[in-house]
């Protein structure tokens, strides 16, 4: 797969990446993934991607002409690179406007083969980014942050470890919270069961005996039993 991120930042992302399971799925090349600086569509000799919002609002925006070059530029390379009449892509816009970020967004989007998301900044973007350059605009909860940098991250990494080859076992990243579970004849998204190791008593406190009983029935049935919908 191959992911595009439009940032003022690049560097933000360098760290985070090259750790764990994303610096896994990037060696071995289960993941492409691209940071954009976005000044280099600036309007200007000095760099600048925003301007002044009409109306006389405080703040500044990042202008509609800017990123729709870097999207054109972006989009003009990915067909090439990943050689596809037909590709199966989406363009992500980070913003607190967006819809909330769910499992089953990201589980759309990881049997893409392009994803692009460009991180807002500043007030945010001019509307008409918005409304005709992008695909979906996403938010990841009811608070704002300085920048899209780390929502783009978090959209990232949950979208990557999907991917296949990347976990241990394909199978660990579907018994888990917010995957679909059969409850009561009912597929659901859950939160997955409590789970405990050893010591088997720490600080007064024990681990459930079923799970010491052996016994795969009583076991599965206790885990049904702690599933959250």
């Amino acid at each position: 797969m191959k992911i595009d991120v439009v940032t003022l930042f690049p560097k933000m992302f360098e760290s985070p990446f090259a750790e764990s399971m994303m610096k896994r799925a990037i060696d071995k090349k289960i993941l492409e993934l691209n940071l954009h600086d976005m000044r280099q569509w600036a309007w200007n000799d000095y760099g600048a991607v925003d301007d002044k919002p009409f109306g006389g609002n405080v703040g500044m925006l990042i202008r509609a002409d800017v990123i729709a070059k870097a999207l054109d530029e972006i989009k003009s390379k990915s067909l090439k690179v990943l050689k596809f009449k037909s590709q199966k892509s989406k363009i992500i816009l980070t913003s607190a406007r967006g819809k909330r970020l769910t499992q089953k967004n990201v589980e759309k989007w990881a049997k893409l083969d392009n994803l692009v998301i460009v991180c807002g900044h500043y007030e945010g973007f001019d509307q008409r980014v918005a409304d005709y350059m992008v695909d979906e605009e996403v938010s990841i909860g009811d608070f704002v942050l300085t920048g899209g940098e780390i929502p783009a991250m978090l959209i990232v990494d949950a979208v990557t470890r999907l991917l296949p080859g990347v976990l241990g076992k394909d199978e660990s990243s579907k018994v888990e919270s917010f995957s679909k579970q059969e409850v009561g004849g009912k597929i659901r998204r859950v939160v997955e069961y409590p789970q405990y190791t050893r010591p088997r008593k720490f600080l007064g406190h024990s681990v459930p005996e079923v799970l010491l009983s052996g016994d795969p029935k009583k076991i599965k049935e206790w885990q049904r039993e702690q599933i959250k919908i």
